[in-house]
């Protein structure tokens, strides 16, 4: 049976992460420009436009009912990004390489922060669990924070792996469909697996996530 603390920071955990509602959300932009630009004829200010009218309606939806506002401002600022980048540079791919840039400084920042004695990991669970940073001053929590960090490390990396060569060969309808895929089940498998080698890394007698042993 698992500790009550780490099923409890698990749920958590996924609601902050936005569950299906963060796929769909995520989704409709990058869909919206594919759309957008076959429509027009493989016209870039077509795609770009349904992007950001597609995200903003996202984010009008989301702020309606009061979620997580500093999240929605910045997904709309990337869907704008990416189509600002495309029309500078009358490339329909570039719409998608923000979210190339993104995820590769996501995995550096990630790779950072367990180097670094701050895993990421720690730093968000910390968070929603109040608890500051008192699970820092807990070698056994440090050490599994920090080897559950390197799951959400290497999700990134799967992401690069797959969004960098469609990237480069300019597959505008395989990045639209790669992108919307590698969003939420990417990130329920890798909650998964970095729970499991969160609880795998402490040891039995460990009172749980909740319960960080400062003294």
């Amino acid at each position: 049976m698992a500790r009550e603390g780490e099923q409890v920071a698990g749920e958590t955990l996924a609601d902050l992460l936005g569950g299906w509602r963060s796929a769909v959300e995520t989704a409709v932009p990058l869909l919206a420009f594919a759309a957008g630009w076959l429509a027009g004829g493989h016209s870039i200010p077509w795609g770009a436009g349904v992007a950001v009218l597609a995200g903003a309606a996202v984010a009008g939806w989301r702020l309606a009912e009061r979620r997580r506002p500093v999240g929605t401002v910045l997904s709309l600022l990337v869907v704008c990004a990416g189509a600002l980048v495309a029309l500078r540079t009358g490339r329909a791919e570039d719409f998608f390489g923000v979210r190339v840039l993104t995820n590769a400084v996501s995995a550096l920042a990630w790779a950072a922060s367990i180097l670094v004695r701050w895993p990421l990991l720690g730093v968000v669970v910390g968070t929603v669990l109040g608890q500051k940073t008192r699970w820092r001053a807990d070698p056994d929590l440090l050490r599994a924070y920090q080897r559950a960090s390197w799951v959400w490390v290497l999700q990134y990396l799967v992401r690069l792996a797959v969004f960098i060569p469609l990237y480069l060969a300019g597959a505008v309808l395989w990045l639209a469909a790669a992108q919307t895929v590698l969003t939420w089940p990417l990130v329920a498998a890798c909650l998964a697996v970095s729970w499991w080698v969160l609880r795998r890394s402490l040891p039995p007698e460990h009172p749980g996530i909740r319960h960080p042993r400062t003294g």
